[in-house]
C-alpha cells in the first residue's frame, strides 16, 4: 500500500497533541512525524535525556518526565501541556511495558507492573486529558496491541493488560460521543522497535520463535514506519481502529477463530520452552522507577 502523506498534512497542521511514552519507539517516531505534518506536540516519558532529544527534533517541543502510574503527576503534566499548547486536540496514550511471564511459576511482579503501566497508566492519561479533548475536534487514542485480541504463551501479562486497554478505549468512545470528540484503539503486531527487540531477547522467546515453521506468525516484525503511517492516518481521520500491518485488521473480527490457530501453532516444544522461561530472569522493556521494582 502506497502512503500519500500529503493527504493528511492539512488535516494535522495546528493540531495540539500530547503523546505519552515519547522517549523512544512508537512515541518518539510519532511525535517526529506529526511535527513534520505541522502539528504542535507535547511529550512525556520516563527518560529525560531521550525526551529532550526527541523534543529538539520537534521544534523544541515542551516535554515532561512523568511516570504514568502516578495519577497526580499525570494530571499535572496534562494541565501543563494544555497551558503550553493553548489547549489540546489529541491525546495518544502510548506508554507501555512488556516482559515474558508464564502463568504458572512466572514472576507475578511482571503482571503487577504491566497492569500498573499499561492499564492504570492509560486510564490516568485518558482521565486527565479527557476534559480537554471533549470538543468537536477532539480525539483520544489508546495504544493496545494485537495481543489484546489473540493471545500467545509467555505473553499472559501483556495480553491481559492490552485487552484492558482495548476495553478502556472502546468505553471512552461511547462516553465522548455527546461532546463530539472521538476515541480510537490501536492494534499493532510486532513492529521494529527497541521494545520488540528487548522483548524477544530472551532464551525462551528465541526458542518459541524458532520452534517450527508455524511459529513464524508470532515472530514476523514489520518496519516501524508501517505503524507510524497507520497512526498518522488514524489521527487525521479520528479513526475507531488503527491497525498495522494491514492484515491485523482482518484478524480482529475473527479473533475467536484465530485463537485456536495460534494455540495449535505454538505447541511444538512448548513444555521445554516454558521450563526455560520459569527459570530465566527478565526485565521489563522500559526501566521503571525504583519505587515500582
Amino acid at each position: 500500500m502506497i502512503f500519500d502523506s500529503s493527504r493528511w498534512t492539512a488535516t494535522l497542521a495546528g493540531r495540539r497533541v500530547l503523546i505519552t511514552g515519547a522517549a523512544r519507539g512508537i512515541g518518539a517516531a510519532l511525535a517526529t512525524r506529526l511535527h513534520e505534518r505541522g502539528a504542535r506536540v507535547a511529550l512525556t516519558g520516563l527518560e529525560p535525556d531521550q525526551l529532550a532529544a526527541v523534543a529538539a527534533e520537534c521544534g523544541q517541543a515542551p516535554w515532561w518526565s512523568c511516570d504514568v502510574t502516578d495519577r497526580g503527576g499525570v494530571e499535572e503534566v496534562v494541565n501543563d501541556a494544555v497551558r503550553a499548547l493553548g489547549g489540546l486536540d489529541v491525546v495518544v496514550a502510548n506508554a507501555g511495558v512488556a516482559a515474558q511471564m508464564p502463568i504458572i511459576h512466572g514472576d507475578p511482579a511482571i503482571l503487577e507492573q504491566s497492569l500498573r503501566v499499561n492499564v492504570l497508566g492509560v486510564h490516568n492519561t485518558l482521565r486527565a486529558a479527557g476534559p480537554h479533548i471533549s470538543h468537536e475536534r477532539g480525539y483520544a487514542l489508546a495504544v493496545a496491541s494485537l495481543a489484546a485480541a489473540v493471545h500467545a504463551p509467555l505473553l499472559g501479562a501483556y495480553s491481559a493488560s492490552k485487552a484492558a486497554v482495548e476495553a478502556l478505549g472502546n468505553t471512552l468512545r461511547a462516553e465522548l460521543r455527546p461532546s463530539g470528540a472521538k476515541a480510537g484503539v490501536a492494534y499493532f503486531a510486532e513492529l521494529d522497535t527497541d521494545m520488540t527487540r528487548r522483548g524477544f531477547d530472551t532464551k525462551a522467546a528465541s526458542a518459541l520463535m524458532n520452534a517450527g515453521p508455524s511459529s513464524s506468525l508470532l515472530s514476523s516484525v514489520a518496519p516501524l514506519r508501517v505503524g507510524i503511517d497507520a497512526l498518522e492516518r488514524g489521527i487525521a481521520r479520528r479513526s475507531k481502529r488503527v491497525v498495522a500491518p494491514w492484515w491485523v485488521g482482518g484478524i480482529l473480527p475473527v479473533r475467536m477463530i484465530a485463537q485456536p490457530v495460534v494455540d495449535h501453532a505454538v505447541q511444538r516444544g512448548l513444555g521445554q520452552i516454558l521450563d526455560i522461561a520459569r527459570t530465566e530472569q527478565v526485565e521489563l522493556t522500559t526501566p521503571q522507577p525504583e519505587s515500582h521494582r
